[in-house]
């Protein structure tokens, strides 16, 4: 099979959450708020140039009353943009809390997100923080009533990655907030399909559709944000493989439309994070690339439309 249809998403998770990641002390107070404040707009410029309709997940903490990015989530939704659910407070042990505590921090995103949403309010769409799928998070979206999830990354290279990561951050002395998740889930499915309620990484007959972010056939390598806007020879690798995929899930970040020296971001944090250390006009040229790439092999729609058509054929 051949791809086809395509869904571009944004996660626009705030700097302090890759603070946490590295270990690193409090974000500065006027950096609190940038991602919204500052990718996201540039976000919308590209994807208005492009004609494309992207899911931006959003964390229920940053869109309170009065924060600078609430009117910009609700002018997203005017346009267009599907709004879906990364949670309340970003927590990255979120798929360890027990269902109670899981269900408060997917209503409080919720219950914001509704406010801002354009047309029929209520659940939809849903990724953890991390990438972490678990038995009691799945059945919590299944109670709520979410059409889908998409959390799994069944990408063994960056969870290898990732070990190393911490390993190094923990022999430093240096502690991180997120976490390791099941290394089963990098073997479950690549394309679409129904999770299993106890397994969620195993095909079976839960009420919701899973929409894996995307990896390459084989291999699995990351098709995401980070990889395709930091090398043009990567980029390539990963656009040819994922023309054997039917289904394209590109995530991106709110962080890799950011620039670290016009938005001022710390140099503590650039060191850690290889996506900063590019400049904004070459990531801004480089996600065209990738957009324009989507758009000539595959029908590009929100994932809440995606999953309403795949659900169809996986029923």
């Amino acid at each position: 099979m051949k791809l086809s249809l395509a869904s571009v998403s944004v996660d626009l998770d705030p700097l302090r959450c890759y603070h946490h990641i590295h270990g690193l002390g409090p974000v500065p107070e006027q950096l609190t708020e940038v991602v919204l404040q500052r990718a996201l707009p540039r976000f919308l410029e590209v994807f208005d140039r492009l004609g494309i309709q992207a899911t931006l997940f959003v964390v229920g903490a940053d869109a309170l009353d009065g924060m600078a990015g609430r009117p910009l989530l609700r002018e997203s939704a005017r346009l267009g943009h599907e709004l879906g659910n990364h949670s309340f407070g970003h927590p990255y042990e979120l798929s360890r809390l027990t269902e109670s505590e899981i269900e408060h921090e997917l209503l409080a995103c919720e219950q914001i997100l509704d406010e801002l949403r354009v047309g029929t309010p209520g659940p939809c769409g849903f990724r953890a923080p991390g990438y972490e799928l678990s038995p009691q998070l799945l059945a919590v979206l299944s109670r709520l009533g979410f059409r889908y999830d998409s959390s799994v990354f069944p990408c063994p290279p960056y969870y290898l990655a990732k070990l190393l990561v911490l390993a190094k951050l923990r022999l430093s002395g240096q502690r991180s907030g997120s976490i390791i998740g099941s290394p089963w889930q990098q073997l479950g499915p690549s394309q679409p399909y129904r999770p299993a309620l106890a397994a969620p990484s195993r095909r079976g007959t839960a009420p919701i559709v899973e929409l894996p972010v995307a990896v390459t056939p084989w291999l699995r390598l990351p098709a995401i944000g980070t990889f395709l806007l930091l090398s043009p020879t990567l980029r390539q690798v990963l656009l040819h493989g994922m023309t054997a995929q039917p289904f394209f899930n590109l995530e991106l970040h709110g962080i890799d439309l950011i620039d670290a020296k016009q938005d001022g971001i710390p140099a503590e944090l650039v060191a850690r994070q290889p996506d900063l250390q590019v400049p904004l006009w070459q990531k801004q040229a480089a996600l065209v690339e990738v957009l324009r790439f989507l758009r000539d092999h595959a029908q590009v729609v929100p994932l809440a439309v995606a999953a309403q058509r795949l659900g169809q054929l996986l029923a």
